[in-house]
Parts: C-alpha cells; sequence; structure tokens
C-alpha cells in the first residue's frame, strides 16, 4: 500500500485551518481562565495573610474571578468568529446618476 503525494483538496484544507483556529481559541480562553484565577486566588493568599483574615479574600477574589474569566472567554471567542468567518467583497453599488444615465 502506497501513499499518493497528492496535494490535499480545498475543501479539506479550509476545514483543516478552521479546526486549528477553534483549537487556538480553545487555548487562549483555557489560558485565560487558568491565569485569571490563579492571580486571584495568589492574591486572596496574600490579602488573607496580610490583614489575618483566614479564608476571607480567598474565597471572595476566586468566586470575583469567575464572571471575569467569563466575560474574557465570551470576548475572545467573539474576536475569532469574527476572525474566522470569511467577508465577502465589498460590492460596487453604482450611483442613481450612472443608472439614468445607462438606462438612455
Amino acid at each position: 500500500m502506497s501513499l499518493s503525494n497528492t496535494p490535499p483538496e480545498p475543501s479539506k484544507k479550509n476545514q483543516t485551518v478552521n479546526n486549528l483556529a477553534l483549537y487556538s481559541v480553545g487555548g487562549q480562553v483555557g489560558c485565560a481562565s487558568l491565569v485569571i484565577i490563579l492571580i486571584a486566588v495568589f492574591a486572596g493568599i496574600a490579602l488573607d495573610k496580610l490583614l489575618g483574615t483566614k479564608p476571607l479574600f480567598t474565597i471572595g477574589l476566586t468566586l470575583g474571578s469567575a464572571p471575569l474569566s467569563l466575560y474574557i472567554s465570551y470576548k475572545l471567542a467573539m474576536r475569532a468568529v469574527k476572525d474566522i468567518t470569511p467577508q465577502e467583497p465589498a460590492t460596487q453599488k453604482s450611483k442613481p446618476v450612472e443608472e439614468e444615465e445607462n438606462r438612455e
């Protein structure tokens, strides 16, 4: 069994590019969420140690980081969708004056 060295079809190539873009978005969202939550946890631990309150700031900042993480995930996903979807070329609209001249 030999494998042919033919290039992939254009539709498969486009699908591969879309899949890689989606994986990239997933990685960005995951890393952003992880960084936000870790910053909240370590900031909470530092504030609790500084102020002498045991779990108060750690729990509060960790719970408060969830809405921020969701918002950033939404923004990243919407930006990626805008970048992935193909933009239709702008069609040239003729001016009404030119249409009148073309009718004659």
